[in-house]
């Protein structure tokens, strides 16, 4: 084997897993029952291919949703965390909304497949600026104090997650989703005075 096949080999083995990677978002978004004969097809290649890449669907469901976070994580690290924090919270949740909405299908496949542990782990940077905001708020009076801070973020990610359900539910419209949402969260997190 010269030096040459063995780079070409590792190019091509990353585009391979990239590309299934890639349909699987896909393909998981649209069902999260997607088998892996589907997504295989949808990556153009064949199940043993995808195989030696991915041991098991669990693997791949992995794969997938980490890609997701990992591009909602980019795009959430643009958004601007400063000034009042009701104003900081809107902005924040009009860019996660539609990430959300991606990765609600994702999020239904990994809970069939991956350990609870996990799922915290490949949520720990959104939920991590969503903490330091609402503890920001609470000490500028901006956000209720009653409850704990754990719980708060977690009930506004089960809030999105369940708007999205909605969404795909057809209860819920893309043109009021968003807005419900908002003002969801919102209620909740409204200081008990307000």
């Amino acid at each position: 084997m010269t030096s040459q096949t063995r780079p070409r080999r590792r190019a091509d083995a990353e585009r391979s897993i990239a590309r299934i990677v890639a349909a699987a978002r896909t393909c998981l978004s649209e069902d999260p029952d997607a088998t892996i004969e589907t997504i295989a097809a949808a990556a153009e290649v064949g199940r043993m291919t995808l195989y030696g890449h991915f041991k098991t669907r669990a693997d791949l469901v992995d794969a997938a949703l980490a890609a997701a976070m990992e591009a909602g994580e980019a795009k959430l690290a643009t958004v601007d965390m400063e000034g009042d924090p009701g104003e900081v919270l809107d902005r924040l949740l009009a860019s996660s909304w539609a990430l959300v909405a991606e990765s609600s299908a994702l999020l239904e496949a990994a809970q069939g497949v991956l350990p609870p542990g996990r799922l915290r782990e490949l949520h720990a940077e959104p939920a991590k600026r969503m903490e330091d905001l609402l503890r920001r708020g609470r000490r500028e009076g901006v956000f209720r104090t009653d409850m704990p801070l754990a719980w708060l973020v977690s009930v506004v990610q089960y809030l999105l997650h369940g708007a999205a359900e909605q969404l795909r539910a057809g209860t819920l419209t893309e043109q009021n989703v968003a807005e419900v949402a908002t003002a969801s969260v919102r209620s909740v997190l409204r200081t008990p005075a307000d």
